[in-house]
This record gives C-alpha cells, sequence and structure tokens, in this order.
C-alpha cells in the first residue's frame, strides 16, 4: 500500500490548461470528424463573421452541445440559421479551454428543416394573421406628448433597467409606472396578458411598452403565446413592443401598434427627446418672432408712406377744424344773447294763458254751485226732511195710489230719520188729502 501510494504521488500533477488540451486532443483522434443533428438555439453572429450557437436533441432529450462556426465557413452558408431550424452540422469535438466547456467547431451546415418551436411559430402566425391580428390598418399611431408610460416587464430584468435609463435621459418629464410581470416559463403568458389589460386600464397612461432583453427561441416564447398577442390586440392603449434583439422577431412584435429593436429603442419611441423638442420649440418661436417683427416693419413703412400721402389733406382738415372751431363759438354767442330774450317772452306767454283761463274756471265753478243747489232741492231726503212719508210694497216699489193697496197688506214706510213696516187696516179711495 505505501509503495503504491509512493508511486502515485511521484507521477507529475496536469496543470487546468494542459489537462483540457489532452482531453480535446484524446477526444478529437478519437471521435475525428463528426457529423450531428439537432435543432439551433440562441445563434448569433458577432461583428467579427464567426457564428455561435447551441444544438439541442432533436428527439428532446435534455442534452446541449455548444457550437462554434468561424467566419470562413459561415461565409459558405447558403441560408440564414435562426433559432428553432433543424439543422446537420459536420465538425470536430474541441474543448473549449477558457471555460472548460465541450463544443463542436462547425466545418459545414446543413438545414434539415423546422424545428418544432418554429414550426409551431408559423402555424400560430399564419393562423393569427388570418384573423386580422397583424392588419396595419388596425394599429393606432401613437401620442405626440406622452405624460404616462406603463411599462410590462420583469422589475429585475435589465429591460426594465434600459428603459428607465432611457426615458430619464429622453423625457424626464414623463412619468414612468411599471407593470411587473415574468417574461420567461410557464407562468409567464398569463401573467403577462393579465398585465397588458391592467397597464391599458391605468388612469392617465398614454402608452404601453412590452419589453424584455435577448435570449433563445426558448426563452422568449412567451411573445409567442396567443393569449399575450390577443392582450396585445385588446389593450386599451397603444403598445410598442420590443423584445429581444433587432433580428428577434416575435407574434407580440407583429400584434403591437409599433415595434422597436430593442427595449432602449421602445422607450426612445414612446416619447420624443426633450432636448431636441425644447431647440424645435424654440426654433419655431425664433422664426415666429423674425416673422413678425418682419410684419411690423413692412406696416411701419406703409405708416410712413401713407402718412406722407396725408400731408396736405391733413393741413385742409386742420383748416376745417380752425373754421368749425370759430362757427362754434358764434353760435354759443347768438344763443346767450336770444335766451334772455326768448325768457321774457315766455313768461309774458304765460302771464296771458293764466287770465284767460282763469275767468272761464271761475264762470263754471258758479254754474256748479247753482245746479248743485237744484239737485239738493230735488232730493227726496230733503223732502222726507219736511214731515212727509214714503210709503212702498214689499217688493219695494213707491206705492204712488191708495188703489194700489190691499186690505192687510204689508207695507214699508220711509222718514228723513229711518223706516216702519205697517199693515193696511182698511182703505178709503174717497179721502181727499188735506
Amino acid at each position: 500500500m505505501v509503495e503504491r501510494a509512493d508511486a502515485t504521488a511521484a507521477r507529475p500533477a496536469w496543470g487546468v490548461a494542459a489537462l483540457l488540451l489532452a482531453a480535446g486532443d484524446a477526444l478529437a483522434a478519437r471521435l475525428g470528424a463528426v457529423t450531428v443533428r439537432g435543432e439551433i438555439s440562441g445563434f448569433s453572429r458577432a461583428a467579427s463573421g464567426h457564428c455561435y450557437l447551441s444544438l439541442k436533441d432533436a428527439d428532446g432529450a435534455p442534452a446541449l452541445l455548444r457550437a462554434a462556426m468561424f467566419r470562413r465557413a459561415a461565409a459558405l452558408l447558403d441560408f440564414d440559421p435562426r433559432d428553432g431550424m433543424q439543422v446537420e452540422l459536420r465538425g470536430r469535438i474541441s474543448v473549449y479551454e477558457p471555460r472548460g466547456e465541450l463544443q463542436l467547431v462547425v466545418e459545414a451546415m446543413r438545414r434539415l428543416g423546422a424545428g418544432t418551436l418554429y414550426e409551431e411559430f408559423l402555424r400560430l402566425r399564419a393562423r393569427l394573421q388570418a384573423q386580422g391580428l397583424f392588419d396595419a390598418g388596425r394599429k393606432r399611431p401613437l401620442p405626440a406628448w406622452p405624460r404616462r408610460v406603463a411599462v410590462v416587464t420583469s422589475p429585475g430584468a435589465a429591460a426594465w433597467h434600459d428603459v428607465m435609463t432611457a426615458l430619464q435621459r429622453r423625457a424626464p418629464q414623463v412619468e414612468v409606472v411599471l407593470v411587473p410581470s415574468p417574461v420567461q416559463g410557464d407562468e409567464a403568458p398569463p401573467a403577462l396578458a393579465a398585465a397588458l389589460q391592467r397597464a391599458g386600464q391605468l388612469a392617465g397612461v398614454d402608452t404601453v411598452l412590452l419589453v424584455r432583453g435577448g435570449g433563445s427561441l426558448e426563452d422568449l416564447w412567451a411573445f409567442n403565446d396567443e393569449r399575450v398577442v390577443r392582450a396585445v390586440v385588446a389593450c386599451a392603449r397603444p403598445v410598442i413592443c420590443g423584445v429581444g434583439h433587432e433580428s428577434d422577431i416575435s407574434l407580440a412584435d407583429l400584434a403591437a401598434d409599433l415595434r422597436a429593436p430593442t427595449p432602449t429603442a421602445a422607450a426612445e419611441l414612446a416619447a420624443p427627446e426633450q432636448g431636441e423638442q425644447l431647440r424645435a420649440l424654440q426654433h419655431r418661436a425664433d422664426a415666429l418672432r423674425r416673422a413678425l417683427q418682419r410684419q411690423l416693419d413692412r406696416q411701419a413703412q406703409r405708416l410712413d408712406a401713407a402718412a406722407l400721402r396725408m400731408g396736405p389733406a391733413a393741413a385742409a382738415v386742420a383748416g376745417q377744424h380752425e373754421r368749425l372751431r370759430s362757427t362754434a363759438s358764434r353760435l354759443q354767442l347768438a344763443m346767450q344773447a336770444q335766451v334772455p330774450r326768448r325768457r321774457l317772452g315766455l313768461d309774458l306767454q304765460a302771464d296771458r294763458l293764466q287770465r284767460s283761463v282763469r275767468a272761464p274756471l271761475a264762470l263754471a265753478a258758479a254754474r256748479l254751485v247753482a245746479q248743485a243747489d237744484r239737485l239738493q232741492a230735488l232730493d227726496p231726503r230733503a223732502v222726507l226732511s219736511r214731515g212727509f212719508v214714503w210709503v212702498e210694497d214689499e217688493a219695494a216699489r213707491p206705492v204712488v195710489s191708495v188703489r194700489a193697496l190691499a186690505p192687510q197688506a204689508r207695507v214699508r214706510a220711509v222718514w228723513a230719520d229711518g223706516t216702519a213696516q205697517a199693515r193696511i187696516e182698511s182703505i178709503d179711495p174717497g179721502a181727499e188729502p188735506r
């Protein structure tokens, strides 16, 4: 046991890089060139022209193989690789030493057909497009000057930070409201649909932003869910969708009123840049001020020209004004002289009128007194006061003859100081008044 332990201890220790290099050489020598089939996931093309991707097992097994395709081989591709495509890769197995990962260095790539997710994406897109959900005619215009913007995303996502940074930098006057929702996983689609509905109903919200950072087709699949697409269409406010990178197209992008290539671009499209708008307003204000000054100068020149043309007319008007003032003075003096004479004449006429009216009034008053005396003498009450009696029957008719009476008839006798009821006892038609 001791000797075996000593022998093991005597072997040289591997360095990490040396061990990975040796493992890579062993794999390359053991396997040589290999051909593998699978589904593309997380495809990206660097500025250098190199392509990087992961290959998922076509049968759905939980296996993932990293792959790199350098610019020389990528230049020979006759199609654009996308996530979800089924492809056949030919290359050699190696170990990527900086991360200690197994990778396939791709020398050739051949397309086999669309992957399961991509096929589902195409089928769903065709069905929703046939229903008119992607029609340009139903797209709503964005408000030019939003005051409140709702952002539907995960509060821990980089997209939320990017949107906030862009809006604070470009349009600090815009209020931003976060409507939180998961953006990845099985629970994301119903949560995103509910969040879109809440965002559209918030008071004062002008625009809704639906954003998420980049990722593979699986990472972004929630934004291809039919529930999310229909929620985007049904949202009460215009929706800007900024999901993934510029090359990522989701069904939510197609249904939104405006698609942005990135979350930052969505924020930039949602609100105009404050400084730029202020400069535009200042430019317009300066243009209006210059136009107004030009108009004032033009009108001042016209006024000066009119004043020169009106010089002779103004002198004539001044002369007429002087003559009118002199005439008014003479009229006032003449009126002042005529008023006392006219007043004296009016006083004399008033005296004559009073004298002419006073005599007829006195004569009419005397006649009125005489008529009143006559009426007083004819008043029945005056006759009754001298001892006479007025007799009337029960119907208040005067009894002017004894023959109008009958025995036992009732009569009413009226004196100057009162009345009495009487009954006729007997009638003597032959009696003469004394």
